[in-house]
């Protein structure tokens, strides 16, 4: 078993890369030597991306992926074979939410977060299990879950029980795959800074929000870094199946 967390022999496909967490995520895993896929709807930014992360020795190929859509995950799967060969590492990062009352919302909108947020990770891990085992390949599938897997919110139903199913989809499709030497595990950050709430954490509101966080600080996007790297590496050989919280203490404060 290896503790160096060495991927350069590991080509990672990432979800939602246009921006946020999926960006930082695949910045991370090209630092520590993965070819990296960029997968989005969005590919102009997806272009930037793989520039910037080529421009400082990685190595990146962008890939127009529709995650809720089969054919468009298969044919960005293809493509990003094509260009840097088996996908041994997945980051199911795509996801939305709709906040709003229950019973105020909208069924377009409820399908619609448990269309990407669910079936999108599903039709994902999926495709690319499919191809690990046909290649005979080991690999590491990591959803990106949320502390409302564990909990709910007020006004996030819909985005809650999304995550909650991929939590369970997480077991299921690491029971299944075990057997394969596919590890499947989640990761389920708690309140992380980034460009879309930055703003709201910088309010009263939102200050308030973090002083209820036991280490009464925001987590960044770096907090995610050792976990993400964790799951991806060897140095999880013997772990599938499960979701780590990253939350700064807050499921277990009970707020």
């Amino acid at each position: 078993m290896s503790l160096t967390f060495d991927l350069g022999d590991r080509p990672a496909l990432i979800t939602g890369a246009s921006g946020g967490l999926g960006a930082h995520f695949a910045r991370t895993l090209a630092a520590h030597g993965a070819p990296v896929a960029l997968a989005a709807r969005r590919s102009d930014r997806l272009r930037d991306l793989a520039s910037e992360i080529e421009a400082a020795g990685g190595r990146a190929h962008a890939v127009a992926m529709d995650v809720t859509d089969a054919t468009s995950v298969a044919q960005a799967f293809a493509a990003a074979e094509e260009a840097l060969g088996t996908l041994r590492v997945l980051v199911n990062n795509s996801g939305i939410a709709t906040p709003g009352a229950a019973i105020e919302t909208r069924e377009e909108d409820w399908d619609r977060v448990l269309d990407t947020n669910l079936k999108g990770a599903f039709l994902v891990a999926r495709e690319g299990a499919r191809r690990m085992v046909a290649a005979g390949a080991s690999g590491s599938i990591i959803n990106i879950a949320s502390i409302l897997s564990f909990r709910v919110g007020v006004g996030l139903a819909s985005y809650a029980v999304s995550k909650a199913g991929l939590k369970q989809l997480t077991r299921a499709l690491a029971l299944e795959l075990a057997r394969n030497r596919i590890r499947v595990n989640a990761i389920a950050p708690g309140y992380i800074e980034t460009d879309m709430n930055r703003e709201f954490f910088a309010s009263d509101p939102g200050l308030a929000m973090i002083r209820r966080i036991p280490q009464r600080r925001i987590g960044q996007p770096a907090d995610l870094d050792g976990v993400l790297m964790l799951l991806a590496s060897d140095a999880s050989d013997f772990m599938t199946g499960a979701t780590l919280v990253v939350d700064g203490g807050h499921l277990v404060s009970g707020l």
